[in-house]
């Protein structure tokens, strides 16, 4: 079996619309009172509280006069609300996640509902109050519905994330095929090689594009009085702006890593440090902008899907630095250098161009050194990154890129 997420547009009406707000409020509000009652405790005792001793202060809470209002909540998206908590202790206790933080009601609301959601012709029948909501159902929800989480943007637009879960299985993972290295960049925002030639993908800055627009807006909603109609319409207003921003960046993520995964059944890119990163200031509006941990993510997922592979080499390696023709390694190459010339053989190297090249052979050496691909060349078990599986993370330590016979194919 394996599972399946289609987002969809949800068109509640004003009556839902009103039971939904107070849905995300119930929600949020338990979410904010559980996690104060876990800190408390863990003040007091030393240990949290479970999912189930969470779930133990809901009736008397639901019976009091103060709080009885959360007995008009559909229990199981409170129950919801409570698993997801513990998890995300889970999480940050296995150092997958920072500790949980407070919700407010002027971000993104949520709430989820486990089970008893069906399809209802072109509608999405939700337990309790809600009933039928109408929706934009843009692909067939084929599998047996688990769970839904019903979102509403600070635009205003309100959403569903349906998790399905489908018969058979994906294929199985293989390196028979193409093969291809990328060095992600701000000038481009892909380079790739494929053993035969390189080619560049421009960044198309999305949000420089609409920082004009954006300023704009956000200057008439500076003018209007805190906590009037006309600041909240002015708000929504920058936030539709800033959602157009990210709609257009994953159209051209998806359309870019879909062209990738179908030209090619191995990918090799670089673990890159994102958030390090964006801790240098002249940078970090435009490596926040390109969205490389999203792309990595779109290609993770559609060579999963496709029975390809994904290969993470280590972000140290000097791919830029080292020349891919005599494998010469220089010193220092600062980032204002875009061309440089190998003292050691002559050849002139784009930088990008050469750091694809040497992404590539690097990815290729692991691959045939380590077999699996569960391990490195030193049968060194692979780190676990936050966010994305470890599985197909590669680790390099062997910080040279000899040229190999390419076993797996690709040229």
């Amino acid at each position: 079996m394996r599972r399946q997420a289609v987002k969809v547009r949800l068109y509640p009406t004003e009556q839902q619309a009103q039971i939904l707000a107070q849905h995300f409020g119930c929600a949020r509000w338990w979410w904010n009172y559980g996690l104060n009652k876990c800190i408390e405790t863990y003040k007091a005792t030393g240990k949290g509280l479970s999912q189930s001793g969470l779930n133990s202060l809901l009736p008397p809470l639901k019976k009091d006069k103060e709080t009885e209002w959360l007995g008009e909540c559909y229990s199981q998206v409170l129950q919801a609300v409570s698993l997801n908590l513990s998890r995300a202790y889970k999480n940050f206790f296995e150092d997958r996640a920072k500790y949980p933080k407070f919700k407010s009601r002027h971000h993104r609301q949520s709430i989820q509902y486990p089970q008893n959601v069906k399809q209802v012709d072109e509608s999405l029948k939700f337990p309790g109050l809600l009933g039928v909501v109408k929706a934009k159902i843009h692909r067939e929800l084929s599998g047996t519905i688990k769970t839904v989480t019903v979102s509403k943007c600070p635009s205003g637009k309100y959403y569903a994330s349906v998790l399905m879960e489908c018969d058979g299985d994906y294929p199985t993972s293989s390196t028979e095929g193409k093969v291809v290295g990328i060095d992600l960049g701000i000038k481009d925002f892909a380079i790739t090689y494929d053993g035969e030639k390189v080619s560049k993908y421009p960044n198309p800055k999305h949000l420089a594009k609409y920082e004009k627009k954006l300023a704009k807006k956000q200057r008439i909603a500076a003018r209007k009085v805190k906590g009037s109609n006309r600041r909240r319409k002015a708000t929504k207003i920058v936030a539709r702006v800033y959602e157009q921003v990210s709609n257009v960046r994953q159209d051209y993520l998806h359309k870019l890593s879909r062209k990738i995964v179908d030209n090619n059944q191995v990918v090799i890119v670089e673990n890159l440090n994102v958030k390090g990163m964006v801790r240098n200031h002249k940078l970090a509006k435009a490596i926040s902008d390109t969205g490389w941990g999203t792309f990595i993510n779109f290609l993770s997922y559609k060579l999963e899907r496709d029975g390809g592979t994904l290969i993470e080499i280590n972000r140290w390696f000097p791919s830029s630095k080292l020349c891919s023709n005599c494998h010469y390694q220089i010193n220092e190459l600062p980032l204002d250098v875009r061309t440089w010339t190998c003292p050691s053989c002559g050849t002139h190297h784009d930088r990008d161009g050469n750091a694809a090249i040497n992404i590539r052979a690097e990815g290729i050496r692991m691959l045939s050194s380590s077999g699996t691909g569960e391990a490195n060349a030193n049968g060194e078990e692979v780190r676990p990154i936050r966010g994305r599986k470890p599985k197909m993370r590669h680790f390099s330590v062997k910080l040279e890129a000899p040229t190999i016979p390419l076993a797996v194919g690709g040229g």
